[in-house]
Parts: C-alpha cells; structure tokens; sequence
C-alpha cells in the first residue's frame, strides 16, 4: 500500500475556518476543476458518504467513501466504500501555525493490480499529490510543501 503525506500553510487563516472550506465538499466543484463531482449524504451518526468524480490523468476516478468530522480536533477521516481503488483511506488536520494553519493531508492507496503495482502506484502517487495540491489552492490559496513537517508548538 502506498502512503502520502502532504503540508500545506494557509497564511492569515484561521484553522477553523480552513477545516470549513476542507469538510465543504459540495464547493469543491466549484474551487477546482480537478474534483469534477461530489455528491454528499449525512447519516443518522453524523457522518457522511460521498460520492467523488476526479480528474485523474487524462480520464476520470470515482469512488464512495464514509467521512467522521471531529471538529473540535479540526480533523476528518475518511475511508473508501467503493470505487476505483481497491482501498483508499486517510485524513485531513488543521493546526495553528505562526499567523494562519497548517494543514495536513494524509492517505494510503492501494489500486488493487499488483502485476502492475511498480509501474502504475509510482504515477498514481504522483497524481493523487498533484490533485490535493489543486484542492489545496483552490480552497484556501495556499501551495503544498514538505518542509512544515514539524509539529506546531504552543
């Protein structure tokens, strides 16, 4: 299974106000044209199934997945029910950083084609870090990094 790790600074943003844009999925359309599509359902527990319809190299990917909001950790998990992974699951975080939010995004992937895993998880990765950078400026401006790793402090 692969994994990635993306940082991302929204400078002059509060945390909450990122993790709205981030848990506003509906917008997300409308913020990037990477994300063609999201279709939202709450459930009676409060978490909610989306339906994805994404720009992926030429063609499109879709997939089901559950979200769990936290906000009073300004996280949000999600995990594929099903779609074009064979599994595909991760995080988004908040944090105050210095004057604005560091933002973290996490996920594992695995496209379920393991004779071809050496050659298409490499661009698949590649890809899925394009795309959240694309979400990433679209919804808050703001451009990936690596170099924000360390923990805020405070």
């Amino acid at each position: 299974m692969r994994h990635v790790v993306l940082h991302a600074i929204a400078d002059g943003l509060e945390p909450a106000a990122v993790y709205h844009r981030i848990t506003d999925f509906r917008r997300y359309p409308e913020l990037t044209d990477t994300v063609r599509e999201v279709s939202v359902d709450t459930l009676p527990d409060g978490s909610v199934v989306s339906d994805w319809t994404v720009s992926f190299r030429g063609g499109l990917m879709r997939w089901r997945e559950r979200d769990t909001f936290a906000p009073d950790t300004l996280t949000l998990t999600f995990e594929q029910l099903g779609g074009d992974f064979q599994t595909f699951e991760g995080s988004w975080r908040c944090e105050p950083r210095d004057d604005g939010t560091l933002i973290v995004f996490t996920a594992s992937f695995d496209l379920g084609i393991p004779t071809l895993a050496e050659i298409l998880d490499p661009v698949a990765e590649s890809t899925l870090r394009t795309n959240i950078a694309r979400i990433v400026a679209g919804l808050v401006g703001a451009e990936v990094t690596d170099e924000c790793a360390a923990p805020a402090h405070g």
